[in-house]
């Protein structure tokens, strides 16, 4: 009966350790998101960078996802760089051919020991085709970052960046 319970406690320890890297890495809140519907993004910073706060975070915003609006965050200060799109999108009736391209909270404070999110919404157009869409992160801070930029997809990639599903469906705004 001991035994058991040593092998058992022995394998919940060896899940739970291996498990822990999962939730080091930057993410995304839903998981998923139909083509050419709008999509609110809500990025999950889990930590600072190493024993350092993080006071800057960058998130890059692919081809085929426009409209882009960031949330304000108190006690941050919120930029966007825009530019042009390389295609152009229909936007309820009007073309968009540029928007936001980055957006960049700046001058904040995320102690390594606190985790926080960071929202913006937009949409993802409808000539996208379904599989992973990715959203580049980095995390600054005062000696260093964290960039979550791996789109490989690779199961071991040490810095994924954050990513959802896309899936068919209608468009709903």
């Amino acid at each position: 009966m001991i035994r058991t319970f040593v092998r058992a406690a022995v394998a919940v320890a060896t899940l739970a350790a291996l498990s822990l890297p999962t939730f080091a890495h930057a993410t995304l809140e839903v998981q998923e998101a139909k083509i050419g519907s709008t999509y609110k993004a809500v990025l999950r910073v889990p930590h600072g960078c190493g024993t350092e706060a993080t006071n800057t975070v960058r998130i890059q915003i692919p081809e085929g996802f426009f409209n882009v609006k960031p949330m304000p965050k108190a006690g941050w200060k919120l930029e966007t760089v825009t530019g042009p799109y390389t295609g152009s999108y229909d936007n309820h009736g009007t073309t968009v051919t540029e928007g936001v391209k980055e957006i960049v909270w700046s001058e904040g404070n995320l102690p390594n020991e606190f985790y926080d999110e960071f929202v913006f919404r937009g949409t993802f157009a409808g000539t996208l085709e379904p599989g992973k869409f990715y959203f580049p992160s980095i995390q600054q801070c005062a000696n260093g970052e964290e960039a979550w930029i791996d789109v490989t997809g690779s199961e071991t990639a040490e810095m994924p960046a954050p990513s959802l599903t896309l899936v068919e469906g209608e468009a709903h705004h």
